[in-house]
């Protein structure tokens, strides 16, 4: 009970400290003019969210890491996921420097984003290998039986950490959408890491619950902040490194089903365009299609919410 009782107390604290520090961030990014670009090819419907402050993500990660480093249960494992956040929540902050500061609305270039992120996921990767009772090894759920990957370990778990990162990142597109989903997920963690016997990383990942829930109150629909690529590649390398550590790498597309379905609609969508000319939605990530469809922008976030709420059900009855 005890753990349970830390659990609790940690996302509180993490909430305390977003919901402090929002209202002293925002007019800061307001007065550096540090706002939000939005694409003329997006719905016309965002053209009314120009200008509103980004980078709040800030917010988020400073809640995080003040949480963690004065709760007690430092060790090996919460490093790695603060490494993890930190490490991409920089390049995040990069990418929003160079569009909002330097004004080149399409951040740094693909290819410099793929480096320092393979860069990253590659020394968690190694890592674990080698860290890990469980070496090489990776949890089939629902069977509970495991897979040796042997050489391709390394190899496959960059990948998921570069695509978890990145689906997250493609997520953060409706108000309160990616931090909601978040934060459903890092909870399903936090549960899952103090039954399991991960108390280091049951504290990150309820550090990271309260920070979202907090945050929700400045970024639900209408956003008073959005967390810009600062926030949303440091949420994306803080779930993926809390599953890897875990070894439950394969459940990411189970619970983080919205994710992975964002990530879909946007491979499918180039694909069919450049194999038929054709698009398969209206516009992608998905969210935005659902947008051109007729949806209010606020129904979408809550069925996006709700589907991650049953997605991580079926996913704690995938460790039974």
């Amino acid at each position: 009970m005890s753990d349970f009782i830390q659990l609790i107390t940690t996302v509180a604290i993490a909430f305390f400290i977003t919901i402090v520090l929002g209202p002293i961030t925002i007019p800061l990014l307001r007065r550096l003019k540090v706002g939000q670009s939005i694409r003329a090819e997006g719905p016309k419907s965002h053209l009314s969210k120009s200008g509103t402050p980004t980078m709040g993500g800030l917010i988020m990660i400073v809640a995080i890491l003040i949480t963690t480093l004065t709760s007690g249960r430092l060790n090996r494992d919460s490093y790695i996921i603060i490494f993890s956040t930190l490490g991409f929540g920089l390049i995040g902050f990069i990418d929003d420097f160079v569009k909002v500061v330097l004004k080149r609305n399409l951040g740094l270039k693909a290819y410099q984003k793929l480096i320092g992120q393979i860069t990253i996921a590659v020394l968690i990767a190694v890592y674990q290998s080698r860290i890990s009772v469980f070496e090489t090894q990776i949890l089939v759920p629902f069977v509970n039986t495991y897979l040796d990957l042997g050489i391709l370990y390394v190899p496959f778990i960059a990948f998921v950490v570069v695509a978890t990162t990145n689906s997250v990142n493609l997520t953060d597109g409706l108000d309160g959408l990616a931090s909601g989903v978040t934060l459903i997920v890092a909870s399903f963690f936090s549960l899952v890491a103090i039954n399991w016997g991960y108390p280091s990383i049951a504290v990150v990942s309820a550090a990271l619950t309260g920070a979202c829930l907090g945050f929700l109150r400045f970024n639900a629909y209408p956003a008073k902040v959005f967390m810009g690529d600062t926030g949303s590649m440091a949420l994306g390398g803080a779930i993926a490194a809390m599953a890897i550590l875990m070894n439950l790498t394969l459940l990411i597309p189970i619970v983080g089903g919205i994710y992975f379905a964002e990530t879909l609609s946007v491979i499918i969508q180039v694909i069919s365009f450049k194999l038929t000319g054709k698009r398969v939605f209206k516009m992608s990530p998905l969210h935005h299609h659902f947008e051109l469809v007729g949806w209010k922008e606020t129904k979408i976030v809550v069925v996006f919410w709700s589907i991650t709420l049953v997605l991580c059900v079926i996913g704690l009855y995938a460790l039974r």
